[in-house]
């Protein structure tokens, strides 16, 4: 092969490898492009449904979730006033007494865990908070769930009334095995509607929510009752800690 063959197909192989490095540089563009668009939807996405969701009923994501693993589950949706008052009163006694007080962040409490050893846990979590998880985030504890769902929650808060987070709260929390929301627990553990749940069946099913997978308030272990006693003097006790609740 002459000079010039040599040279003109060198020239070709180092022109092949450059097209084939700006095809490669030219895919991972799309893709950041791609992942910077779905990136920027997940951000925007709960500022922009937060206000439809005061008339329109939401899933969580866990609901989601167990669709997507073709288990199901069940949920039926009930108005607030439709709920038993010691339902109402129970779940926030049991999981945010200064649920009518702060603005969507208890921030004492928030404080005083966050210089736990171990990073943040359920102690921190408001009902507002709790909702906004179960709505647009993820179940597993993070720092930056955390940091996410604090910016949510306050922005919730001013968008929803009391009575609203509540309702949503209520509607699509975990209680069962695939089982979300107090009418479907009523229903499932007592065969009755969420209206007719009496305080002692209200503070059972409130014991069972921070680890409703296991907790049964059907088969209460011996924690679970003195809990839901407790949950069943506080609500004896709660006063002006729900004034909020009343339409």
């Amino acid at each position: 092969m002459s000079d010039l063959s040599e040279a003109v197909a060198e020239g070709e192989a180092v022109a092949d490898d450059e097209g084939a490095a700006a095809v490669r540089r030219s895919g991972w563009r799309i893709w950041l492009k791609r992942l910077s668009v779905a990136a920027a939807v997940l951000v925007i996405m709960p500022f922009v449904m937060t206000p439809l969701y005061i008339f329109v009923r939401p899933v969580s994501t866990l609901m989601i979730g167990d669709l997507l693993t073709f288990q199901g589950y069940s949920r039926q949706w009930v108005d607030l006033d439709d709920i038993a008052p010691s339902m109402r009163q129970a779940v926030v006694m049991s999981e945010d007494g200064q649920f009518c007080f702060h603005d969507g962040v208890d921030w004492e409490q928030l404080r005083s865990v966050l210089s736990r050893s171990g990073g943040p846990n359920r102690g921190a979590s408001t009902i507002t908070m709790q909702t906004v998880k179960n709505v647009f985030l993820w179940p597993s504890r993070s720092y930056i769930r955390k940091g996410l769902e604090i910016p949510l929650a306050l922005y919730a808060d001013l968008i929803w009334s009391k009575r609203r987070t509540l309702e949503i709260y209520l509607n699509i929390a975990e209680l069962g095995p695939n089982v979300y929301g107090v009418e479907a627990a009523a229903q499932y553990y007592f065969k009755k509607p969420a209206s007719k749940l009496s305080r002692r069946e209200a503070a059972l099913i409130a014991a069972a929510l921070p680890n409703p997978t296991v907790r049964n308030p059907l088969k209460p272990s011996r924690a679970q009752k003195t809990l839901a006693r407790i949950i069943e003097r506080r609500v004896s006790q709660s006063g002006a800690y729900v004034d909020c609740l009343k339409s």
